[in-house]
């Protein structure tokens, strides 16, 4: 079951979170080999500092967890991030340009965001559970055009979470192009390796230490 680790961006996003939680985070993911941990922005640095001589990166996200920011602002948050040690960035898309077919403004933002990243993975989160069909497959095929590296299915802040129909719909449009991360409510082995088998190469969870251990878990992400 190790080798599942890999799969795991090891994820505590919460308001309230604190330092020794960060910390607590940092010591999980080493002790367990994930990919990463995924913090808010505020956290980078230390983190960084925590995970010194570890293999396990530091992921961030960028317009969390609304995406409703200008894209300027989120230009900066990803340059900054990158300046303060992430490795990879987790942004929130405009969904209201989404919806009102603003494709090419859409287009420019994950662009944009992919060049400032300076060659670390970009990750794009979709909100699926407010999207249509057609809405996720439009989105998939914006940022696949924009050269990101990830499409993911959800902050874990909104109506719902990772779902294996959205999953594979995903990965079916963005085919060997892109990679997939499914996120938001993934809580038990069984639920990580549907999302793995429905085409998910990345799971953003905050119960990997109990998933790895065959356990259930009732947090929220």
């Amino acid at each position: 079951m190790q080798y599942l680790a890999k799969y795991i961006d090891h994820t505590l996003l919460k308001q309230d979170a604190t330092f020794s939680q960060i910390e607590t985070l940092c010591q999980e993911a080493k002790q367990f080999d994930f990919m990463s941990v995924c913090i808010q922005p505020h956290f980078v640095s230390f983190a960084k500092q925590k995970l010194v001589e570890s293999n396990v990166k530091v992921c961030t996200v960028i317009g969390f967890p609304l995406g409703q920011n200008h894209r300027e602002t989120k230009v900066f948050e990803t340059k900054k991030a990158i300046a303060e040690g992430a490795d990879e960035i987790d942004m929130v898309i405009n969904i209201s340009m989404l919806k009102a077919q603003k494709f090419h403004e859409l287009y420019l933002e994950i662009a944009e965001i992919k060049y400032a990243c300076n060659g670390r993975i970009l990750k794009v989160i979709l909100e699926t559970c407010l999207l249509t069909n057609e809405e996720i497959i439009k989105a998939c095929e914006i940022a696949k055009e924009a050269k990101a590296d990830f499409v993911k299915t959800s902050t874990g802040f909104s109506t719902g979470g990772a779902t294996v129909e959205h999953v594979r719909l995903m990965k079916k449009t963005v085919g060997d192009k892109l990679q997939v991360k499914a996120s938001g409510g993934i809580r038990s082995l069984p639920e990580m390796q549907a999302m793995i088998e429905a085409g998910a190469t990345r799971i953003g969870t905050s119960s990997g230490v109990k998933i790895l251990q065959g356990q259930t878990s009732t947090q929220a992400y």
